[in-house]
């Protein structure tokens, strides 16, 4: 006679390894098996006491972290200028692609620009400023109009990909002309000491000519009438052209000083630290913390908020590990992110009310 297999089976306790007993019973009835455990009459009312809690819990948890998401959304939704807050964030693992971010790629390409001239031309470190400044202005204009301009009023992931396409050009000419080794350019100037701390004077020189370079984006953006267009562009691009102001000019004058701003700040790493044609990847995070402390659009913001990090970097590294401080910068761009959206200096604008 053929032993039958019940389809259902409970016992007063929870059955050891329940899915292995369902996985043997269920070929030889040809059919579903489950194994129940009999809920205890003893323990039934508390279910029915503590599940209600559990509930309000589950309920209080996901509101609050409801309304901090949103309160993110609406932080990303103001640092960029949308309409409208977005659904979400979605975040796609392209870590396996080095170098594709395009301020990471530009400072690069400013540092070996800076070591073609001094190591094999032979022209003065510091006079390569100058040829690497028009150099990456004039190369900025040209990838705008080859991968920006023809985007422009499309989908913001079309401007992504199209950078992100011109990126991998580019890393993948550095690549086959100079592979991953590592390069340094011949500069060396006298320091000094103060007390406990040294300051070489490759930093003072990049430091003393990086607040120049600040300065003068200044007043070119507020006491020229041509950065007077740039802003105006920047700020209402159709009322620009409304006015009379030739914005795809202005489009393109503004990407190429971008562009030469970032080749410069190449240019004066390299004098600092060896550098590979992958070394963009954390200058390009960093980039993007800065902008976010010190506000989109606000030229200002932005050196203050680099000189604050750099004085945080600076202050922790005695204290904590070196693999903590991206920790903390990143920290702090979600607190400000949440709590000033419009930047560091949103706080000085309250203030100033």
């Amino acid at each position: 006679m053929t032993p039958t297999h019940p389809a259902l089976l409970i016992t007063q306790e929870a059955v050891l390894d329940g899915e292995i007993l369902q996985a043997f019973a269920a070929p030889q009835r040809q059919r579903r098996f489950a194994a129940l455990a009999e809920i205890r009459k003893d323990i039934e009312g508390s279910i029915l006491i503590v599940s209600p809690e559990m509930a309000r819990e589950a309920l209080a948890r996901r509101l609050a972290e409801g309304a901090s998401q949103r309160r993110l959304l609406e932080g990303v939704a103001e640092v960029f200028g949308l309409e409208a807050a977005p659904e979400r964030i979605e975040v796609y693992d392209n870590s396996h692609v080095s170098g594709t971010y395009p301020v990471g790629a530009m400072i690069v390409a400013g540092m070996f620009g800076a070591y073609l001239l001094a190591s094999v031309a032979g022209v003065p470190v510091y006079a390569t400023l100058p040829l690497v400044l028009v150099g990456g202005f004039f190369a900025g204009v040209a990838l705008y109009w080859i991968a920006v301009h023809r985007v422009i009023g499309q989908p913001p992931l079309m401007s992504l990909l199209s950078t992100f396409a011109a990126n991998l050009v580019l890393v993948g000419l550095g690549t086959s002309a100079w592979g991953t080794d590592l390069f340094n350019v011949p500069a060396s100037l006298p320091g000094f000491s103060l007390g406990r701390y040294t300051f070489p004077g490759t930093h003072l020189m990049a430091a003393a000519l990086t607040a120049v370079i600040a300065g003068a984006l200044y007043l070119f953006l507020y006491r020229t009438r041509l950065g007077k267009a740039v802003r105006a562009v920047s700020g209402n691009r159709e009322g620009a052209e409304l006015v009379g102001i030739p914005t795809a000019r202005v489009l393109a004058l503004a990407f190429g000083l971008g562009v030469a701003l970032a080749c410069v700040a190449g240019m004066l790493i390299a004098t600092m630290f060896p550098f590979t044609v992958l070394s963009g990847d954390a200058y390009q995070l960093k980039s993007f913390v800065v902008t976010v402390l010190g506000g989109l659009g606000n030229p200002t913001g932005a050196l203050l908020a680099g000189v604050a990090l750099g004085l945080l970097e600076g202050l922790t590294t005695p204290f904590v590990p070196v693999s903590w401080t991206l920790v903390i910068e990143f920290a702090l761009f979600v607190v400000v992110l949440i709590a000033l959206p419009g930047g560091l200096m949103q706080l000085w604008q309250r203030r100033a009310r």
